[in-house]
């Protein structure tokens, strides 16, 4: 059936690759984004079909559209972008709940968050499970996006319950892939960025610390079946549990770009987790997804994008 369908945060890089999604399979799609990390540019060839509505505008203040279902994106996930602006993006994270909700309330819509790993902090068990409480520094430099998100998952819960709001609650672990911006700050653009243009590559720490890479097109797939399957609220993980070291990415960008880049090392950031790696378990479960592309064939279509 074709729904109705609010993506907020659709110009970012997610949103956008969703956005593309959900038309793709019939759906009328209205974008709701303040471009304050995302872009024209990644709706260019969505404005033009009759079933896409672009709206300029903020979560941060009440918005109305009458809509089956929102997807609830917005919020600055780049810690060079959300540390910009902390006080503004801990208020994206709460007020865009709470409107999202609201809204949800008032039209009987599904509404689904997008939470992050950040809500795990610096994890004291590996990998991590949902029903983990984490490790979070309420007053370090990352917390404006951490605790944000916490308090997010924390109202989602509790419209649920208060009021039978229909909701759903992913914690999205690492993506990547084309769209990502150039100055975006996380470990892929960068890395590639340099890889290209022959700069040295920057790696903070060691190089040991790990991550779980999961490419856009899989975390979509996941958010689209987490909305429209029934009797599930979450929170679930959604990233792939392949682990690797922020080291081997850079030489796998090396190999596959060719490049002439030198590694060199920097120290590490402020409350930067050491280890990531989602258990998902219950997306296998209640799901029925797994993630189909590789490290390797990601990267591959992420460098061909850049290039």
């Amino acid at each position: 059936m074709k729904k109705k369908v609010l993506v907020t945060g659709g110009a970012g890089f997610i949103g956008s690759h969703l956005c593309r999604r959900l038309l793709s399979e019939g759906n009328e799609v209205i974008c709701l984004d303040n471009l304050y990390t995302g872009s024209l540019d990644n709706l260019a060839d969505l404005t033009v079909q009759p079933d896409f509505r672009f709206v300029k505008g903020d979560v941060r203040e009440a918005f109305d559209y009458k809509v089956d279902q929102i997807y609830n994106l917005a919020c600055p996930a780049s810690p060079l972008d959300y540390q910009r602006d902390p006080v503004a993006t801990a208020n994206t994270s709460y007020l865009g709940a709470i409107h999202a909700l609201e809204l949800a309330r008032k039209r009987g819509a599904r509404v689904l968050q997008t939470s992050t790993s950040e809500v795990y902090g610096e994890p004291l068990i590996h990998p991590q499970k949902e029903d983990y409480r984490g490790n979070v520094n309420p007053i370090g430099i990352r917390a404006c996006y951490d605790e944000g998100k916490r308090m997010a998952e924390t109202l989602f819960f509790d419209y649920h319950r208060q009021y039978g709001t229909d909701i759903r609650v992913v914690r999205i672990f690492n993506t990547y892939g084309p769209r990502m911006r150039q100055e975006d700050g996380r470990v892929v653009p960068n890395f590639i960025m340099e890889a290209l243009e022959n700069k040295d590559i920057t790696l903070y720490g060691d190089g040991n610390q790990t991550r779980s890479f999961c490419y856009v097109s899989d975390t979509v797939g996941a958010l689209i079946r987490m909305m429209n399957t029934e009797d599930i609220t979450g929170p679930i993980n959604i990233g792939n549990p392949e682990e690797h070291t922020v080291r081997e990415v850079a030489e796998m960008i090396l190999e596959i770009t060719g490049s002439a880049s030198r590694i060199i090392h920097c120290p590490l950031p402020q409350d930067d987790p050491t280890r990531r790696r989602p258990d998902i378990s219950l997306a296998r479960k209640q799901l029925g997804w797994n993630p189909q592309v590789t490290l390797r064939k990601g990267l591959e279509e992420t460098i061909a994008f850049f290039r």
